[in-house]
């Protein structure tokens, strides 16, 4: 990864880094990100010495075909974690355990607090349940990060990437190991998040928004169902209108 996509990623982007200071020589930390692209989990890792694990949902490991079959070679070659996210607390079950085995093995844990991509380049309300938890079993500091224009580079459903220099932030390591043994108490879990998502959108001056990105996802499709209904309903007024005058 680092050697080829991450050397190529690199040398065509030449993307920016701040804070690179504030990721561990050695031992295991949470990297906590906000989420605009695809292309998130490459440029990261790409401009970091250390190896960095994320979880990926677990289509990109079973998909049909000659590339499906390339697809599930590359994120397993690159250590990526497959996780079921259809099944409800399972699958959150499923990636908290992940995240703990690889901080303790001693290495990175990258997690995207949102649970997916902004819809709109806005940062969402991170979900408590995974960040929080895996910080609070393990002790490992979380470290904020912000991804910069990434979106701009990947827009969601677009194949080839645009020539743009993105960027990276990395915030200063955050301390969590008073609330150690208190990951059964949600507000401890809210609490933690939040103060996470704070820093995150302190170092890529997002507009925060206090819902959850899921939610915002399914209030633009819905707005744009009843755009597309009315639109439909406009031309066949307008089609009904004109048969009548034509009948006229």
């Amino acid at each position: 990864m680092k050697f080829s996509i991450g050397g190529s990623l690199k040398l065509a982007f030449r993307p920016w880094v701040e804070g690179i200071e504030n990721i561990p020589a050695e031992g295991p930390a949470i990297l906590a990100s906000n989420h605009l692209s695809f292309s998130d989990s490459f440029f990261l890792p790409a401009v970091l010495d250390r190896k960095v694990t994320f979880i990926a949902k677990s289509e990109y490991f079973t998909s049909p075909g000659v590339k499906g079959k390339l697809t599930a070679a590359f994120f397993k070659g690159v250590g990526q974690l497959p996780v079921d996210r259809s099944g409800g607390r399972g699958a959150g079950e499923a990636a908290i355990k992940s995240g703990i085995e690889v901080l303790e093995r001693g290495e990175l844990f990258g997690i995207y607090p949102e649970g997916t991509r902004s819809p709109d380049g806005r940062l969402y309300r991170g979900k408590p349940g995974g960040l929080a938890r895996v910080a609070l079993a393990t002790g490992a500091p979380v470290i904020p990060v912000a991804m910069i224009d990434t979106e701009k580079v990947q827009p969601p459903g677009k194949i080839v990437p645009k020539m743009i220099r993105p960027g990276i932030r990395i915030g200063r390591p955050l301390d969590f190991t008073r609330y150690q043994g208190m990951e059964g108490d949600r507000f401890i879990l809210r609490s933690v998040t939040d103060e996470v998502m704070y820093e995150i959108m302190k170092l890529s001056g997002q507009e925060y928004v206090d819902i959850y990105a899921t939610a915002a996802k399914r209030q633009i499709a819905d707005a744009a169902k009843a755009e597309a209904a009315q639109a439909e309903a406009q031309k066949k007024a307008e089609a009904e209108r004109a048969k009548k005058a034509a009948a006229e």
